[in-house]
């Protein structure tokens, strides 16, 4: 009685007690490759913090986002890779990349294709047929090439983390739908949108039958892109057509309670999904909007939420490559720390797995510079940049954690969340050429860290 008492007064004198708070674990990655997501020493709140050290405060009283989770594309030609590992070896990894165990990274979240993207070995959809013949019913889909390897590997993961979040995306609509009657390029013929919604329907449908809930689908992978094979361009007035007069019905129709999110390309146009939502017919059916940044600034995402902020916005796509250095700062500043404090409620990387050489992928059009966050070759896997700026946060901040508030300061870039549990997690990068210091502050208490050069830390406390 007299401990709560005394905790009572302290809090009325505006103190708080961190009872089991005290100790912050910390979790490193460095430029040299020494600590990789290496547990540190734990250290120790204090109430006497250094002075004129930049600070990072935290309240977390003021919220922001709920997280869906953290991941990757798992490509065809991951799939490929993983499936055609040993038995034991390619279950050992699985339970690495998506299990919560000490040793595990935990990914909450995946993005696949419907049909073929450019890092498969070749083109496909679900629907294909001969020149000149067409299927208005879709009675000839399959999805007989995922059941080779997207599909078992889904449900694997499924094994291990039940609960795990799947964005579909397509690349390109069946050739025998498009203007140019090409896999790259061209765009949905208007007398076949109907019919396209209906593929989708059967796409969720025909995964539901294989044990794979899709959470959300993305209208149109790079609607703007027409050099990738597949692609397929699908402009703004298109695609709230498409979803206004379509989809959105279809979907409702069949009782599908998969989200339907817009755009899914860079940040460079945030008009792009603006003018969709504008549109009250479109509107009611959309969840929210899907941004890539190979072009643009991250902040459009906070453009579309101060326009719409009811409707979510979802980090789809970016890679994170070795370049000369192991920087894994450089990423972890703009890709995951740049998303998360513009409203995004995933992020999503491109893509889990390559080999050495970063095949498969599709021959004029694929990308080749596309690296795996592991390289898998036989049954060894490395072990690379994005695997990392990945796992700092899906092994430490689980799916329905919030987003609270974090001061931003010069010296290194922040994020910091509150999982179900109540436990609070901070992740900082240092992209500077130099070590930094800085404070955490947090409820009259704080502590003090030097970052290395090009390294990123994650404290739990």
């Amino acid at each position: 009685m007299k401990c709560l008492v005394l905790s009572g007064l302290f809090t009325l004198l505006g103190y708080h007690i961190l009872q089991a708070q005290t100790k912050v674990d910390a979790w490193l990655t460095t430029i040299d490759t020494a600590h990789r997501l290496q547990p540190q020493i734990p250290l120790q709140f204090t109430t006497t913090p250094p002075s004129n050290i930049p600070t990072i405060h935290i309240y977390p009283d003021t919220s922001y986002q709920q997280m869906d989770g953290f991941g990757f594309a798992l490509t065809g030609g991951s799939a490929q890779h993983i499936i055609r590992m040993g038995a034991s070896e390619r279950q050992q990894l699985l339970q690495e990349l998506f299990g919560t165990n000490n040793g595990d990274i935990g990914i909450s979240y995946l993005r696949v294709s419907m049909g073929a993207s450019d890092l498969n070995e070749f083109v496909f959809s679900y629907n294909d047929l001969p020149t000149g013949k067409t299927d208005v019913t879709l009675q000839h889909f399959d999805l007989k090439q995922d059941k080779l390897d997207v599909i078992p590997v889904l449900q694997a993961i499924l094994r291990i983390n039940p609960r795990i979040k799947i964005m579909a995306s397509p690349w390109s609509a069946p050739t025998w739908m498009k203007t140019n009657n090409n896999i790259q390029g061209g765009r949905l013929k208007n007398e076949y949108y109907e019919v396209y919604a209906q593929y989708f329907v059967k796409y969720i449908q025909a995964m539901q039958a294989q044990g794979i809930h899709i959470d959300a689908i993305t209208i149109q992978n790079e609607p703007f892109n027409d050099g990738n094979t597949p692609s397929m361009q699908m402009f703004a007035k298109e695609q709230a057509r498409f979803i206004k007069q379509h989809l959105g019905p279809a979907f409702k129709k069949n009782h599908i309670n998969t989200k339907i999110i817009l755009y899914d390309h860079n940040c460079d146009a945030p008009a792009y999904p603006i003018s969709i939502l504008t549109d009250p017919e479109a509107r009611q059916y959309i969840d929210g909007s899907g941004f890539h940044l190979y072009a643009g600034n991250v902040s459009a995402m906070s453009k579309v939420h101060m326009a719409f902020p009811e409707k979510h916005l979802y980090f789809t796509e970016m890679m994170a490559v070795n370049r000369k250095e192991f920087n894994v700062a450089i990423p972890t500043d703009r890709i995951v720390v740049g998303a998360t404090r513009n409203w995004s409620r995933n992020v999503i990387l491109w893509n889990l797995a390559a080999d050495a050489n970063n095949k498969p992928h599709t021959d004029n059009g694929g990308c080749s510079i596309c690296q795996g966050a592991i390289t898998i070759e036989g049954n060894q896997v490395q072990r690379n940049i994005a695997y990392y700026t990945i796992a700092h946060v899906s092994k430490f901040i689980p799916p329905a954690s919030t987003r609270i508030q974090s001061s931003e300061v010069n010296n290194v870039s922040n994020v910091t969340f509150k999982t179900p549990g109540g436990k609070i997690v901070c992740l900082v990068a240092n992209k500077n050429t130099a070590a930094q210091s800085f404070l955490v502050a947090y409820q009259h208490q704080s502590f003090n860290y030097t970052l290395p050069a090009g390294a990123v830390v994650t404290f739990v406390w």
